[in-house]
């Protein structure tokens, strides 16, 4: 009796490990929190084509926007943990907005995080309103006159307007902030003259560099669309680092075989020079680490961001 319970017990350990070895057996969904044809649903799409022939099998993206990124966040957290539920995420749904607002997930405890596939800084653009070629001259002058100048963003508690507050913060000087609705409004202004200075998305601010100055990119290292435009940390504030991301999330009780295959297959697109390419043209370095380096960044990127909103009072009602 007691080999035949044995018996049984292995069978049906061999059986859930053949289950999970065969995973994808039908197609696998990657759900994005945002309307079609922004970045986070252009990523997850090359993704998807990335992914179809590597796992053999169809890679569907569903956009399911609303109350920004936190519906689809809170679809995926609570979805089967089975590996065909997937969310590309970004840093704003899964490291600002739990602290602007309530909401349903909780970012460290419901995802088990796949990989980062792309990241990209925000870039300082002026109008030349406030002289100067280089960040200490602006930050000369600002400091000069606290609360005198202005700068655009695309939100209150968007990652134009936090990237800047972390800054003025850390440099210890006052502005202005005008928030607009998106970030196409404000380099509008900031191109009529309206406003100084913004914090922009480098696909925003790059085709417009012959009539802006880009004066400093605000992630760990400089980027390869701008390689003679020097990092905030290289301008006399070191450790400074703020960047945006997005990545692949599963529910957190997705069964570890299935995260390391997705990682597995996602990684050797960073490699693949019309991957790369592809996301180079959106301002986006490919990034595709591992499991483990994409936890411990959002660990680290829940810390910074839930310091900067608290400093800046950001909400979302």
């Amino acid at each position: 009796m007691h080999i035949r319970i044995l018996v049984a017990g292995c069978l049906l350990v061999t059986a859930a490990h053949t289950a999970r070895a065969a995973w994808p057996e039908r197609p696998v969904r990657i759900i994005v929190g945002f309307a079609a044809g922004g970045n986070t649903d252009t990523i997850a799409r090359l993704s998807a084509e990335w992914l179809r022939p590597r796992l053999g099998q169809s890679v569907i993206v569903e956009d399911r926007p609303g109350a920004a990124g936190a519906l689809s966040s809170d679809l995926v957290a609570h979805a089967a943990p089975d590996g065909y539920t997937l969310l590309m995420a970004n840093v704003g749904q899964l490291a600002v907005l739990p602290f602007m607002t309530t909401v349903a997930y909780d970012p460290l405890k419901d995802f088990a995080t796949v990989t980062i596939v792309g990241s990209n800084a925000v870039g300082l653009a002026s109008n030349g309103m406030i002289p100067g070629d280089h960040l200490t001259d602006i930050v000369a002058a600002v400091r000069a006159q606290p609360g005198r100048f202005a700068y655009a963003s695309g939100g209150n508690g968007s990652i134009t307007h936090l990237t800047m507050a972390l800054f003025l913060h850390r440099a210890g000087l006052e502005m202005v902030h005008i928030p607009y609705r998106g970030g196409a409004l404000a380099l509008a202004d900031l191109l009529a003259h309206q406003v100084p200075l913004y914090f922009g998305n480098l696909a925003e601010v790059i085709p417009q560099s012959g009539k802006l100055k880009i004066l400093a990119v605000s992630g760990a290292t400089r980027v390869a669309a701008l390689p003679e435009v020097p990092t905030v940390a290289e301008q006399g504030y070191p450790g400074f680092k703020a960047a945006t991301w997005n990545g692949l999330v599963a529910p957190a009780a997705t069964p570890p075989v299935v995260i390391a295959q997705l990682a597995a297959a996602m990684r050797p697109a960073a490699a693949d020079a019309d991957f790369v390419a592809k996301l180079a043209r959106l301002g986006v370095d490919t990034v595709c680490n591992t499991p483990e380096e994409f936890a411990a960044g959002l660990r680290d990127d829940v810390v910074t961001w839930g310091e900067v909103v608290r400093l800046t009072g950001a909400r979302v009602d």
